[in-house]
């Protein structure tokens, strides 16, 4: 089944103040007083905007800077990069590539056996759908994440 993950002025409408300012206006929430920097329920994060997954539980750990942290995107091309030198730094800005939303950035300072990389997001970007309403929201291809592998019995 294929998805259009664009952005819509009724999709933009919808979204409170402060998930304007990170998606539309390149905002960043506080730090350890936001929705999703210490959850640990399992499922995936889509982009608040649009609806494209953005990130799977199983990608998340704590990077304790106060933000959602992940490992890596759940589809390689579900988020695209770009130079971003506010903040008199260079730093790396994640968007959804589907509505081009505000994500927050990418740092090379996470895990190394996953990667190396730190998608620190902002919860105000996410919007979290649990394992247990995948199907009835859509998103029944993201299940297999969470399966656990079971070995076949020999007959």
């Amino acid at each position: 089944m294929s998805h259009d993950y664009r952005k819509t002025p009724e999709a933009v409408s919808r979204l409170t103040p402060q998930q304007y300012a990170v998606t539309q206006e390149d905002g960043t929430e506080p730090a350890f007083r936001n929705q999703y920097w210490n959850h640990h329920e399992a499922g995936i994060y889509v982009d608040v905007v649009s609806g494209q997954p953005l990130f799977a539980s199983t990608d998340k750990y704590d990077s304790r800077s106060g933000w959602p942290s992940f490992t890596k995107p759940i589809e390689p091309d579900a988020v695209t990069e770009k130079v971003d030198r506010s903040l008199f730094m260079k730093r790396v800005e994640v968007r959804s590539s589907g509505a081009d939303s505000h994500l927050g950035h990418v740092f090379d300072d996470g895990p190394v056996e996953a990667g190396g990389l730190r998608y620190c997001m902002n919860s105000a970007a996410l919007r979290f759908v649990p394992v247990a309403e995948l199907e009835e929201q859509g998103y029944g291809s993201y299940r297999s994440l969470f399966e656990t592998t079971t070995t076949k019995e020999n007959s």
